[in-house]
């Protein structure tokens, strides 16, 4: 048996990082590569892919960066019509732009609010409106959005527009995949808790405990069951199961990666 992607192409949104490690994006595009696929990696930044492409590169895999903005239909459209003119076909979507903002809805200002819309919702929606013409016309595809914990549980803190944006992202996703099964497109989620990913240190750390990285992991591990963070490559494996032709009758449903974290009482 071959590699599991061989011949497929793969787009995959937010596939740089703000760090070096293993973020969610990152280590999908390198996983996706070392399996044999195609992939086009889409960053609002386009260095933040300059690890990610050095990685695929020095596992001999195929990777393309392309700056885009996928909160901007138009860049959307162009950014797509691009890809279908220069590989043929998309056969493999995955929406893993994101990211929080503290605050309930007194304390949150609106712009906040909208802003976290657009890019943890409104990103999902405008990939998918012009990705799923190009799978139908194809004869099928996989889509695979990302999600959070932040979703379906009370996580540590107020964050109400990323818990209540990716809650919506669970619920897109299985109004899309019941509308194109019958279209040979499959569409689910992935759900990751708490993970090790250059955000945390970068940018988490900073906001949530006035830059004590340790600290902020050691509450974040002590909520996990497992007792460790996993990181951006247990996230990957997820995507690609859910990608790949061993979930071909699985459309609709969540896969939870959080070390049991969301179960846990107390």
């Amino acid at each position: 048996m071959g590699p599991r992607f061989s011949g497929k192409f793969v787009l995959i949104t937010g596939a740089g990082s703000v760090g070096p490690g293993w973020g969610n994006g990152r280590a999908a595009a390198v996983g996706f590569a070392r399996e044999g696929a195609t992939v086009l990696g889409v960053d609002r930044d386009i260095s933040a892919m300059h690890e990610t492409a050095d990685r695929v590169t020095e596992d001999g895999g195929s990777f393309q960066g392309v700056a885009c903005d996928v909160t901007d239909g138009a860049a959307i459209a162009a950014m797509v019509a691009d890809a279908k003119e220069r590989f043929g076909r998309i056969d493999i979507l995955i929406n893993n732009v994101g990211g929080s903002a503290a605050g309930g809805p007194v304390e949150m200002a609106e712009e906040v609010w909208d802003t976290q819309i657009d890019l943890n919702l409104k990103s999902v929606f405008l990939t998918c409106k012009h990705v799923l013409p190009i799978m139908e016309a194809q004869g099928g595809g996989a889509i695979v959005n990302m999600a959070s914990t932040s979703g379906i549980r009370w996580t540590g803190s107020a964050q109400v527009a990323y818990a209540a944006s990716k809650a919506a992202v669970i619920q897109f996703s299985r109004v899309v995949a019941v509308q194109y099964a019958a279209r040979g497109v499959r569409v689910n989620t992935v759900i990751p808790g708490q993970m090790h990913t250059p955000m945390v240190e970068v940018r988490l750390a900073g906001q949530r405990t006035g830059g004590d990285v340790q600290a902020l992991i050691q509450s974040r591990i002590a909520r996990i069951p497992l007792g460790f963070a996993g990181d951006g490559r247990d996230t990957a494996n997820a995507v690609m199961f859910l990608a790949s032709d061993e979930a071909r009758f699985i459309t609709g449903t969540e896969l939870v990666v959080d070390g049991g974290m969301s179960v846990r009482c107390g």
